[in-house]
């Protein structure tokens, strides 16, 4: 008699009228949610499609910028499904919130570099620092950059290490790879040789390499006298070259001046030793 009676004081009606009310409500939220999702992930597609035409930037940078978007625009829809869930089911969402507040705090203390890794890269990469490609100076070290992360930069050094090297750590950056570039060549000469001749000899010399360089953007010129050494006269020779090639450049620039100042006779003075030797009789 219990049990029947328990069955029959049951609102069935008022509860099949309460599920039916809760699963429109949750089709409603997930129907909004998949439109808002579609609509949110299509307008930032476009958006960098049109910062990419229009601005001028990698398609590296502008697709891991896309992807960081996305990623925090759906983070950010997905909680905001679960509030409504709950508000569905009648749970109060402060509680959720505060959870999440304290959960959030300690991720944030147990992954202080990490944050700092993200946030410094993602700078990096909006700001335009490096590209892929460029020779930089980061964290102390040289080298060309094969990768840039949202966590860690990758630079292959001059004997070809690669270094990884966390985003937090790049204080400060030297981008050697933004315009022209500068070579520089100082060649010695004998104080006992005509400076004035030896600067027109160098400056023919200069004009045939720029004929035959076509990445010499700008010179070589002498610009004349650097320094007065202890026993030469150095004279400085500068040109401005394209990306990448004025190392190039400066090795072709030597040799060639010092094939040429050989041809006319004008010596580059080098340390000599002298021994004396004493004989006692």
């Amino acid at each position: 008699m219990l049990n029947v009676n328990f069955w029959d004081d049951i609102a069935w009606t008022s509860l099949a009228l309460s599920a039916v009310e809760i699963g429109a409500r949750l089709l409603g939220i997930i129907i909004v949610f998949l439109i808002v999702k579609a609509i949110g992930n299509n307008v930032i597609k476009r958006t960098f499609s049109k910062v990419l035409e229009r601005e001028n930037i990698s398609a590296g940078r502008a697709n891991t910028l896309q992807s960081l978007s996305l990623n925090v625009f759906s983070y950010i829809l997905i909680f905001v499904f679960v509030v409504m869930v709950f508000q569905v089911f009648e749970y109060d969402a402060t509680a959720l919130l505060a959870g999440a507040g304290v959960v959030g705090l300690a991720i944030g203390f147990g992954a202080q570099g990490l944050v700092g890794d993200v946030v410094t890269g993602f700078f990096i990469l909006l700001e335009k620092q490096m590209d892929v490609g460029d020779y930089v100076t980061a964290a102390g070290f040289d080298g060309i950059v094969e990768q840039v992360g949202l966590r860690t930069t990758q630079i292959r050094g001059f004997d070809g290490t690669l270094h990884f090297v966390p985003n937090r750590e790049i204080t400060n950056l030297s981008n050697h790879s933004r315009g022209n570039m500068r070579a520089l060549v100082d060649i010695g000469i004998s104080y006992d040789d005509d400076i004035d001749k030896a600067i027109t000899i160098m400056q023919s010399a200069c004009d045939k390499v720029a004929a035959e360089t076509p990445v010499i953007v700008e010179g070589p010129n002498v610009v004349g006298v650097q320094s007065l050494g202890a026993s030469d006269i150095v004279l400085r020779v500068i040109a401005k070259t394209e990306n990448g090639e004025q190392w190039g450049v400066e090795r072709k620039l030597r040799k060639t001046l010092k094939e040429t100042l050989d041809e006319h006779g004008i010596e580059i003075p080098f340390p000599h030793q002298v021994y004396l030797e004493k004989k006692t009789e």
